[in-house]
């Protein structure tokens, strides 16, 4: 059963807060549910108010290693007839909240969605039918603004860059933040993730009107980073 952390979290209690982002790449040996749970109680012991996990079994292991996490839960699922992966169905919803998760986390760009689905009609389901609080994964200000407008209570900027209509666009989207801020109700949260790499970015996305940062790769990307210094180092040594 999920605590109730996330329905309960204000603007307030986010504080300008650290949210680790604690996932791995298929494949990785990093990716086991114990290497996952660790690294995310390590997060929580240095400061980090919360932490983003992929996969019902990682927020299981997590939730059961940390039971009083700030848990914002997804699950990254691919299909061929639609770009969006990130929680893009209600078998995904309810899984991920079952699972554990304070928050859920979806995609939440105009996208067609897998299987016909539509955002309004999973946002609907959520709410009425689990209680569940929801991230709204977006790539611009219009789509943030109808996600709130859908219901969704956080509002994430993480898919700048990595959509079709963004994709020449380089992360993190700081520039979102202060519209953003400006036109959503001071209930729902403002979270700046993708692309902060340093904690003068993350520091930055604070100052733009951000409540809280989600930082992923540059803290717990070990296979990324790794291979981003070999590549450099490899490269520099030709």
């Amino acid at each position: 059963m999920t605590s109730s952390c996330g329905a309960g979290f204000n603007r307030q209690q986010l504080n300008h807060g650290l949210i680790v982002s604690v996932q791995a790449p298929e494949g990785s040996p990093m990716r086991h549910p114990d290497v996952i749970a660790a690294m995310a109680e390590a997060s929580l012991r240095n400061g980090a108010i919360g932490v983003r996990l992929e996969s019902p079994e990682h927020i299981g292991a997590v939730r059961e290693r940390c039971p009083n996490a700030l848990i914002i839960g997804l699950w990254k699922r691919s299909w061929a007839d639609s770009s969006v992966y990130i929680t893009p169905r209600w078998h995904e919803v309810k899984a991920v909240w079952g699972a554990g998760a304070d928050v859920v986390a979806l995609d939440a760009t105009d996208r067609s969605r897998p299987n016909g689905e539509d955002l309004e009609s999973l946002v609907k389901r959520a709410k009425d039918d689990l209680g569940a609080p929801l991230m709204a994964d977006v790539d611009s200000v219009e789509n943030g603004l109808r996600a709130a407008a859908l219901g969704c209570d956080w509002i994430g900027t993480t898919l700048f860059g990595y959509t079709e209509q963004t994709k020449e666009s380089r992360p993190p989207g700081l520039h979102l933040l202060k519209p953003l801020r400006a036109q959503l109700s001071a209930e729902t949260m403002l979270i700046c993730e993708g692309g902060i790499a340093s904690p003068q970015t993350a520091s930055e996305a604070i100052d733009e009107g951000a409540d809280a940062v989600v930082v992923g790769t540059a803290i717990t990307g070990v296979d990324l980073q790794v291979a981003s210094y070999h590549r450099h180092i490899t490269r520099q040594t030709d």
